[in-house]
């Protein structure tokens, strides 16, 4: 599916840009699960000021969305109309003074938890195990081990959707579990943490630990979202699909892990749309031996197409 090139009209409006604009630019190798379709435009900013330049200047009726590492979501198959934002290079500083941290948006949680470390920042180690970037962890109060973004954050910076740049305190943010209150008109650029006194020998330990952990029970070397399902309060989703006969199911290359089945994974040519019918069906599943209604983790964009049964299906 192609959609109509707006590039034109957008170079006409905003002739200062500095970043990268591209049509109907593809957007499975961005994302974990490697499928979905393309972005109308996928705009990469040269820095915080070209993005709100951008913003300012952008039709307020188009849809925009921010792309990060692209680990806790999927793309579906007809693509996404409008325009993605991608922050890369430019945004991926990391710095220390003392026990803060500073991180543009797009740092990779894990590549701030070993920097923190061996500074001798504690506090942080437990971002070892999010397979995200800092801008996802903010918006979705990303945590692991027991601890959350929310206990570390001071405070971080974002463009509005007007293109105007705005700083909030963490009490701004509206914290709860795996949730931050601020809208998706929003645009993560950076956030500063405050750590703890620790001893980067003790710290790297910690976070060798956790990396070995994930390897025995998560399915980290395979094309998946991480943790499909949120915990239900009194209940973990793990167990939950378990206990509904889940582990392993399959549709077509979708399958829900046998090493742990909260996550789905794309065995190699899974569409999107086998991807949420899978998880479709475990929430049905789900629901009809436990009571229990699973609420998506995973954030799913863009539009259908609907599912069609593969040929052994109509067997």
């Amino acid at each position: 599916m192609a959609f109509p090139d707006l590039t034109p009209e957008l170079r006409r409006a905003m002739p200062d840009l500095r970043g990268a604009i591209s049509p109907n630019a593809p957007l499975s190798g961005l994302t974990f699960f490697r499928t979905g379709g393309p972005a109308q435009i996928l705009f990469e900013p040269a820095d915080e000021a070209d993005l709100a330049y951008f913003l300012q200047r952008l039709d307020p009726n188009l849809n925009v969305m921010t792309l990060g590492a692209g680990s806790n979501l999927l793309v579906r198959d007809g693509g996404i109309k409008g325009v993605v934002i991608r922050l890369g290079r430019p945004f991926e500083e990391i710095a220390i003074e003392g026990l803060r941290v500073t991180a543009g948006a797009a740092a990779r949680d894990m590549k701030l938890a070993l920097v923190a470390g061996r500074a001798g920042v504690a506090g942080l180690s437990f971002l070892r195990g999010v397979p995200g970037s800092i801008g996802g962890a903010l918006r979705m109060n990303a945590g692991a081990y027991g601890s959350e973004i929310k206990d570390r954050l001071i405070c971080c910076r974002v463009v509005d959707r007007a293109g105007k740049i705005i700083e909030f305190a963490n009490a701004d943010m509206g914290f709860s579990y795996r949730h931050s209150a601020i809208g998706p008109d929003v645009i993560f650029t950076g956030a500063t943490f405050e750590g703890l006194p620790g001893e980067p020998e003790k710290l790297m330990a910690e976070m060798a630990e956790i990396t070995a952990e994930r390897g025995k029970t998560q399915p980290v070397n395979s094309r998946t979202g991480g943790s499909t399902f949120k915990n239900p309060p009194g209940h973990k989703a793990w167990a939950l699909i378990d206990a509904a006969g889940c582990r392993g199911l399959t549709i077509g290359d979708a399958q829900i892990s046998q090493l742990h089945c909260n996550f789905l994974i794309n065995q190699g040519s899974a569409a999107a749309a086998d991807l949420e019918a899978l998880g479709e069906e475990v929430r049905t599943r789900v629901k009809a031996t436990s009571g229990v209604s699973l609420e998506w983790e995973i954030l799913r964009v863009g539009e259908g197409p609907l599912r069609i049964p593969h040929p052994e299906e109509d067997a």
